[in-house]
């Protein structure tokens, strides 16, 4: 009897001490990371596609738990229920399959799965619409070890006139500048392997394949600066592929890339048309 009281009693001090943590782990969030966890971790959205991706990452997380708290009741219940007691003689008859329930728990994932593929595709075309060539400014980008290349193609921008590019290094972070409220197209190409061209505020990333250009349409809707990644591994300084965006306005916008013009980067600046696929290690040379 001692023994139980005392194990009660500890049981008691443990709960009370887990939850005055989880209070004051509470209480110390910031309103920016309890905001961040109604996102369920996405950071805030600076894009006009990011409601597409927003409501389906809350949607499969909301489906996800329902269904989990559900599987996970069935579960309790069953062991519960159906536990063996010291006075059963016996174990309870076994059935070798029950036809119903076998239905219903083959029905039913294909159920969840269609809706979630139906929701899925819904995002897909609306992040992936395009709207008329002569309303978006064009960005031509260039993926390559270990950085990126941006080319401005505002030739027919009378505030600039020239196409304008700016190439990052691995030693050196490249910015890329965009309008805010204006359409931007990325034309995406690699000069090498495969890279995944992405910005987390804007909830998206396309791949950027050797031979195979690719290109979405995204409107920036938030002035700032937000850090841009290559997203797929592409190789030893993948970590390094990095740059850097900066929403401004159209005049700021206008202004940067006659910085540019200044410097004399004019001219539009093309991956190669064979993909290079030399070693991105010099090698050891077997024979001087």
């Amino acid at each position: 009897m001692r023994l139980t009281r005392r194990r009660s009693a500890v049981r008691t001090v443990g709960l009370v001490a887990l939850g005055l943590s989880l209070a004051a782990t509470a209480s110390g969030c910031s309103a920016e990371q309890a905001a961040q966890w109604q996102r369920w971790g996405l950071p805030e959205s600076a894009s006009d596609r990011a409601p597409f991706i927003g409501d389906l990452w809350s949607g499969a997380w909301i489906a996800s738990m329902v269904i989990g708290v559900f599987v996970w009741g069935l579960i309790g219940y069953v062991i519960i229920r159906y536990r063996r007691k010291h006075r059963d003689p016996e174990l309870p008859r076994q059935s070798r399959y029950n036809l119903p329930l076998e239905l219903l728990y083959t029905l039913v994932p294909l159920l969840v799965i269609g809706v979630l593929f139906f929701f899925t595709v819904h995002a897909q075309n609306g992040v992936l619409a395009k709207v008329p060539d002569n309303e978006v400014t064009q960005v031509n980008v260039i993926g390559q070890k270990w950085s990126w290349t941006f080319n401005y193609m505002e030739e027919s921008n009378p505030a600039v006139g020239a196409v304008v590019h700016e190439a990052g290094t691995i030693d050196r972070v490249p910015d890329l500048y965009l309008p805010v409220d204006k359409t931007v197209r990325f034309n995406l190409v690699s000069a090498d392997v495969i890279h995944s061209f992405w910005i987390p505020s804007f909830y998206f990333k396309l791949d950027v394949i050797p031979s195979h250009p690719n290109s979405f349409d995204v409107k920036p809707t938030k002035l700032g600066t937000f850090p841009g990644k290559c997203a797929e591994l592409c190789g030893t300084y993948h970590a390094a592929m990095l740059f850097t965006v900066h929403v401004v306005t159209q005049q700021e916008y206008e202004a940067y890339l006659n910085t540019l013009k200044a410097k004399g980067l004019t001219g539009e600046i093309t991956a190669p048309e064979y993909v290079n696929t030399v070693p991105s290690v010099p090698a050891v040379k077997e024979h001087e």
